[in-house]
C-alpha cells in the first residue's frame, strides 16, 4: 500500500511538471503575441498622427538615449552598461518664424506601461495653436517597443532621466527652442514624471503642471490589487514588494521629496477618481505645505470623467485646461496663449491666427 501511494505521488509530480512544460511555452508565446500586438498598435498610432496633427505641425520622431539600466543581470555582458535608447514624438508649430525663440513643453504620458497615443489629440493642438514645440518621450518600459524594453521599465527612478535627457536633447538640437523658457506637464505617472523632473532638476523647467500625479507609492500598494502590485515586484523592476522595501518605495515617491520644490507649480486632482486615489494627492500637498512651499493646487468634487476629468472634451474639462494654460503662459509667454472656452474649441479644428 506504501509503494502504491509512493507511486502515485511520483505519478502525479510527472503530470503537474508535463502540465507546467505546456503552459509555460504557452504563456511565452501569449507574452510575445501581446509585444507584437502592442509593436503593431504602435504603428498604426504613429501614422494617424499625420492625420491628426499634421494640418498644423511638423511631427517627428527622434531616437536618443538616457542612462544605462537600473538592473543589469550580466554587467560582464559585452555593451551591458550601455545607455538605453527611446524614442521621442517632436511636434512643431509649422507657423513658427525663422530666427525666433519659442518655448518648449515636456509631455511625458501616463500608465506603467504605456505609451503616448492619439488620446492626447486635443491637447497636442491646442499647445501646437499657442506656438509651443512639444517633445513626448517614449521612456524606459513603454509599450509598443517590444517585450525588452518593456523590461527596462524603472518606475519613479531612470525613467525620470529619460525624460530629463529628452529635455536637454530638444534645447540642445532644435536652434528655435528657448533653454529659458521650458515647462514639463503630465498626468497621473506622467504628473508624477513631472515632479521628480522638477524635484531633480529644478534648474531646467521654468514651470509644471501635474495632474491627478502619483504621488505615494506606499500607500498605493495598499489599496491597489496585487496584479498591479506584480508589475513592481517583478524580478525585472523593484523585485519586492513594499512590505518587504519600504525605503526603496519611499524613494520613488513624490511625497517623500517634496523639500525639493522650487519651480512654480499646479496641482489637479478630483475626488472620484477612481485610479489614482485622491488621497495620494492631499499627501502631497500637506507634504508641501508642511516644507513651507509655495505651489497652487485645486482638489475638484466628483469632476465628471474621474481620472480623467480635465483631459476629455467636456466643457468643464476645457475650463479647466484654460486655467492649466494661463498658469504655463505666465512663466512661458508663449505668442498665441488660450485664455477661452472659445479659443480650445477653435484649435481643435484649425490653427489658431
Amino acid at each position: 500500500m506504501k509503494q502504491l501511494k509512493n507511486f502515485l505521488i511520483v505519478v502525479m509530480l510527472l503530470m503537474s511538471i508535463n502540465v507546467i512544460a505546456q503552459v509555460d511555452p504557452v504563456k511565452q508565446l501569449d507574452n510575445r503575441l501581446r509585444h507584437r500586438i502592442d509593436m503593431l498598435e504602435k504603428r498604426m498610432d504613429d501614422l494617424l498622427w499625420y492625420e491628426r496633427i499634421g494640418d498644423q505641425a511638423f511631427i517627428d520622431k527622434v531616437f536618443i538615449y538616457g542612462p544605462p539600466p537600473a538592473n543589469i543581470p550580466d554587467p560582464a555582458a559585452m555593451g551591458a552598461a550601455n545607455p538605453v535608447k527611446f524614442w521621442a514624438y517632436v511636434f512643431i508649430p509649422s507657423d513658427l518664424e525663422q530666427g525666433k525663440k519659442y518655448p518648449l513643453i515636456i509631455l511625458p504620458h501616463g500608465g506603467v506601461h504605456a505609451n503616448f497615443t492619439t488620446y492626447h489629440t486635443h491637447i497636442i493642438r491646442e499647445l501646437i495653436a499657442q506656438q509651443y514645440i512639444v517633445a513626448a518621450p517614449e521612456y524606459r518600459g513603454s509599450t509598443g517597443y517590444g517585450e525588452g524594453f518593456y523590461k527596462e521599465i524603472d518606475y519613479g527612478g531612470l525613467e525620470n532621466e529619460d525624460v530629463f535627457a529628452c529635455r536637454n536633447y530638444m534645447v540642445e538640437e532644435y536652434e528655435m527652442v528657448d533653454p529659458k523658457r521650458v515647462g514639463i506637464i503630465g498626468w497621473s505617472h506622467g504628473g508624477m514624471i513631472t515632479l521628480f523632473n522638477i524635484f531633480n532638476h529644478p534648474e531646467a523647467y521654468q514651470v509644471a503642471f501635474a495632474g491627478v500625479p502619483v504621488s505615494d507609492l506606499v500607500a498605493r500598494m495598499g489599496y491597489m490589487q496585487q496584479y498591479y502590485r506584480d508589475l513592481f515586484e517583478a524580478d525585472y523592476h523593484i523585485g519586492a514588494s513594499a512590505h518587504d522595501n519600504i525605503a526603496e518605495y519611499r524613494k520613488r515617491s513624490p511625497v517623500w521629496h517634496a523639500h525639493k520644490l522650487q519651480t512654480p507649480l499646479m496641482i489637479h486632482t478630483t475626488t472620484n477618481d477612481d485610479d489614482v486615489n485622491v488621497l495620494e494627492v492631499e499627501h502631497l500637498i500637506r507634504a508641501l505645505k508642511a516644507e513651507g512651499k509655495k505651489f497652487e493646487y485645486e482638489i475638484f468634487e466628483d469632476a465628471p470623467g474621474g481620472h480623467s476629468f480635465d483631459r476629455i472634451d467636456s466643457r468643464l474639462a476645457k475650463q479647466i485646461r484654460v486655467k492649466i494654460y494661463a498658469h504655463l503662459a505666465k512663466y512661458l509667454k508663449p505668442s498665441r496663449p488660450i485664455t477661452s472656452v472659445k479659443e480650445i474649441n477653435r484649435a481643435a479644428y484649425y490653427p489658431r491666427k
